[in-house]
């Protein structure tokens, strides 16, 4: 792995300046060779519930290394339960070793996508603004028509087949992150 950034530190502006800035470097990464934009935050206090989920869903999708920088005997329900999403893990690690990007940006919204081993996709749909924001995909920027189903992998969720788009409420530094298939 190459570090691609200083240091990190446990706050909203660190994680955010550091996370988005990683757009570009895809085509460094894959197996064998991995963009590490240092470890993660999660669960050290600085930053609320909603932002450390934006931060592991942001490197899930960097396909980075998931080096917790927290101290694992202490930690809360909530902390664990974030660290340990099998689902949003599985995007980190999936087979084909692709770094993801990003793909629209609205305003403070953003839309960044990673290809899948199979041919399905992981799409996080971001709201780096101080409001909640509706926020969508088109399934024409992922080359893909018609109707694909949708699993929202923090609720653990299907969320139905939507045809040509798909969008959500997401909170002020918050994320959605989905599976399509």
């Amino acid at each position: 792995m190459g570090r691609t950034t200083g240091d990190i530190s446990d706050k909203w502006s660190s994680m955010e300046s550091i996370g988005f800035k990683q757009n570009g470097l895809e085509k460094h990464a894959g197996p064998g060779h991995w963009n590490d934009p240092d470890m993660l935050e999660v669960g050290n206090g600085g930053m609320t519930a909603t932002e450390y989920r934006t931060h592991i869903s942001l490197w899930s999708l960097l396909a980075a290394p998931l080096l917790a920088g927290n101290d694992l005997r202490n930690m809360s329900q909530e902390t664990v339960g974030i660290l340990t999403n099998r689902e949003v893990i599985a995007v980190d690690q999936d087979a084909l070793g692709k770094q993801g990007y990003r793909i629209a940006t609205q305003g403070a919204s953003e839309v960044w996508a990673k290809p899948l081993a199979g041919g399905e996709w992981a799409v996080g749909l971001f709201n780096r603004g101080p409001e909640t924001a509706k926020v969508a995909v088109q399934w024409k920027d992922l080359g893909l028509t018609g109707k694909h189903t949708v699993r929202d992998l923090w609720a653990h969720q299907d969320r139905g087949s939507p045809k040509d788009q798909f969008w959500y409420e997401v909170p002020s530094h918050g994320v959605v992150l989905v599976r399509v298939k």
